[in-house]
C-alpha cells in the first residue's frame, strides 16, 4: 500500500517523538508499504522518512516548489513531485495514497487531518485513517470532538472514521485489516 503519513516538520520536537516517527518508517518498510509525505528533513515527517529509507522503502516527497530550499527537503525521496500551491499538495498526496496516519503534529497536520476526515464524513474516500497518538499527543484534540459530540456539533458516528492508537503495530493492522476493528466514541472513552 502507499500510505501517507502527516507529521510535523519542526527540528525541535522531543526525542521521543522522533525515535517513533522512525520506528513507524522501519515498520511500514517491513511490510512493504511506501511513504507519501510533505517532504520535511525535520521532525517527524525527517524521522519516518529516514525509518523508511533504513528499512530499504520507496520514498514519495510532495512539496510545493518554493519550499525547494537548502536544508528543508528530505534528500533522499526515491520520487519528488513538486506543486504550485499547498492546495495541489494535499490535493496528491490524498489522491496517491490508499491510507493516511495523522502523527504528532501543528497548525498544518491538524488541518490535514480535519479535511481528510471531511473528506471521508461526506463520502469523497473511503481510505483508512489513524491518528499516532504517540505520548497521548492527541487526547486533547478527542476531548474536543468528543465534547462537540455532546454538545450537538458533531455526530457520533464520526468517530467509526478513523482509529486511535499508540501502538504502531496496531496502526498498520489496522491499515491493513480496517474491517477486523472496532471504532467508536466508547472505544475511545475506553482508551
Amino acid at each position: 500500500m502507499i500510505i501517507c503519513v502527516y507529521g510535523a516538520a519542526s527540528k525541535d520536537i522531543a526525542e521521543p517523538f522522533k525515535e517513533a516517527g522512525h520506528a513507524l518508517g522501519c515498520q511500514l518498510a517491513l511490510r512493504g508499504h511506501s511513504l507519501i509525505f510533505g517532504g520535511g528533513d525535520h521532525g517527524m515527517m525527517g524521522s519516518v522518512a529516514r525509518g523508511v529509507h533504513d528499512g530499504g522503502g520507496h520514498i514519495t516527497g510532495i512539496q510545493p516548489s518554493f519550499f525547494n530550499v537548502d536544508g528543508i527537503l528530505y534528500p533522499l525521496c526515491d520520487e519528488y513531485i513538486y506543486t504550485d500551491t499547498m492546495r495541489e499538495r494535499k490535493q496528491k498526496m490524498e489522491d496517491m495514497s490508499d491510507a493516511f496516519i495523522v502523527s504528532p503534529g501543528g497548525i498544518g497536520t491538524f488541518e490535514e487531518f480535519f479535511e481528510i476526515l471531511t473528506l471521508k464524513q461526506l463520502g469523497r474516500h473511503r481510505k483508512p485513517i489513524v491518528i499516532l497518538n504517540i505520548d497521548g499527543y492527541y487526547d486533547p484534540m478527542i476531548a474536543m470532538m468528543q465534547k462537540s459530540v455532546e454538545a450537538k456539533f458533531l455526530n457520533e458516528k464520526n468517530f467509526t472514521l478513523f482509529f486511535v492508537t499508540d501502538d504502531i503495530g496496531k496502526a498498520l493492522d489496522y491499515i491493513e485489516n480496517p474491517d477486523e476493528f472496532e471504532t467508536s466514541i466508547e472505544t475511545l472513552r475506553n482508551l
